[in-house]
């Protein structure tokens, strides 16, 4: 093993070079999982003050002088929250500003007009994975359920044929594509370039959608049955903004920071030099801060301006897009402190050496961890920090492209079966009027079918690229 990052450790490292403490490293990061786990399942802690104690109590059995036990977790919170929280915090912004201008509805209603019968279901995956870019997941989920049930009324056809493909397209973006969390904290442990993990991060959200959606959707018809949507969550359809912004302009909105990350990444690949003037323009525009920010910036008159509100209006909606996410921006820091952790006490090379012996796939190691913990504690955030803490050894000598497979496959494994320990299982189950065994049949083996289908795709592009 190499020796430890932090002084603190590093005057401890002779106890933790041989083989047999590399059980020890192994130990610590189980009974850390182990409470984080039992913190947030049996006693309800917050995802947050579980991650802080897991922290504490996997640098104590690693050997960590009492008096540091919080100097890893404290580097790891705020470099994680420096980087990944100020994305989280814009692209927060963006889709508050397209929830409040009416945009989602823009997008929906213009798809859904040129679709009808057996296309309704690929629509209804198109406009989730559209609405799915900006938006987190809780977010998307209530912008569009509720125009799913309205199309499933207006054209008298299954709740699931359509439901199923417009929760797959919000799914599949949040554990496989940037700016949302998961992917943005992987990207960040893992040190992968985000303009290539955005690339094939589509790559592999395409074909996964494709199965997990309205291919799925017809099984998940047959194994529920009949499904009528409560009318508790039926909507009025009278609930419209007296003025939308225009489908190109929310299109253009939405896809904007994407095109301009994506740009980047292509220009890196075809310049290959720093100090070219035009990668380097690139290389400012496409980066993920300055992308998400003119995007929020261009959003205030295309969507705010477009809606019309008044300056005062679109500085209340952004105002207003902070507060429900602090709560997402600490439990990403937490798991950035955890992840750092990990690393500082050595289990991460403890892992990757154990890994080397067993000659297991680092992307297939990635993605069983992910597993585990995800069914463990439910959380998908949760689930791809820990893992890309533990696998971030293992990303140090890989490729560009390979490290962004290693996020990718983190994400999709943090997909894996959600159930009732998951607060998306109960959003989906409420919303839809299902019972408990209707959710496991349709929305729980759906998370399952992206996971499988995800890392199905990735494994053998590691061998390709």
């Amino acid at each position: 093993m190499t020796t430890l990052p932090l002084s603190y450790l590093a005057d401890a490292a002779p106890a933790l070079t041989h083989s047999s403490s590399q059980g020890r490293l192994l130990l610590a990061a189980l009974l850390g999982i182990g409470v984080i786990v039992l913190l947030i399942t049996k006693l309800k802690l917050h995802p947050f003050l579980a991650l802080t104690l897991g922290s504490m109590v996997l640098a104590a059995v690693a050997g960590a002088p009492f008096d540091k036990l919080t100097t890893s977790f404290a580097t790891g919170f705020g470099s994680t929250v420096a980087s990944v929280g100020l994305l989280i915090g814009l692209g927060a912004m963006l889709g508050k500003l397209l929830a409040d201008s009416g945009g989602a509805n823009v997008i929906a209603d213009t798809v859904l007009a040129r679709s009808g019968g057996r296309k309704l279901p690929w629509a209804m995956a198109l406009i989730a994975a559209v609405l799915g870019l900006p938006l987190f997941f809780e977010v998307g989920v209530v912008l569009l359920i509720p125009i799913v049930l309205l199309v499933a009324r207006r054209g008298n056809i299954p709740v699931l044929r359509v439901g199923i493909p417009a929760l797959a397209g919000l799914s599949v973006l949040h554990g496989l594509v940037p700016p949302h969390p998961g992917p943005l904290v992987a990207v960040d442990a893992l040190h992968a370039d985000l303009g290539i993990t955005l690339a094939l991060g589509l790559l592999v959200a395409v074909p996964t959608l494709i199965v997990a959606g309205p291919l799925f959707a017809r099984l998940a018809e047959r194994w529920v049955g009949p499904l009528n949507a409560p009318e508790s969550t039926l909507p009025t359809e009278t609930e419209r903004p007296e003025h939308t912004p225009s489908f190109g302009a929310v299109l253009g909105t939405i896809l904007l920071p994407v095109v301009l990350m994506l740009a980047k990444a292509l220009v890196d690949v075809v310049v290959d030099s720093p100090k070219d003037g035009v990668q380097r323009a690139f290389d400012f525009i496409g980066s993920p801060l300055v992308a998400l920010l003119l995007a929020v910036l261009v959003g205030m008159f295309t969507l705010g301006r477009g809606a019309g509100f008044t300056k005062a209006r679109i500085s209340t909606t952004v105002e207003k897009s902070l507060a429900p996410i602090a709560g997402i921006v600490f439990i990403v820091g937490a798991g950035g402190g955890f992840k750092q952790t990990l690393v500082d006490v050595g289990v991460g090379n403890a892992v990757s050496s154990w890994a080397d012996k067993l000659h297991i796939s680092a992307l297939l190691l990635g993605w069983l961890i992910a597993v585990l913990i995800r069914l463990a504690t439910g959380s998908a955030t949760v689930a791809t920090i820990t893992a890309a803490g533990i696998v971030s050894p293992l990303a140090a000598g890989m490729s560009s492209p390979h490290a962004a497979l290693l996020v990718l496959a983190v994400g999709s494994g943090s997909l894996f079966f959600s159930h009732v320990n998951d607060a998306g299982f109960w959003l989906v189950k409420e919303y839809f009027g299902m019972n408990v065994g209707q959710t496991l049949k349709s929305w729980s083996v759906m998370e399952t079918v992206i996971s499988v289908t995800a890392i199905a795709i990735i494994l053998p592009l590691g061998l390709v690229l």
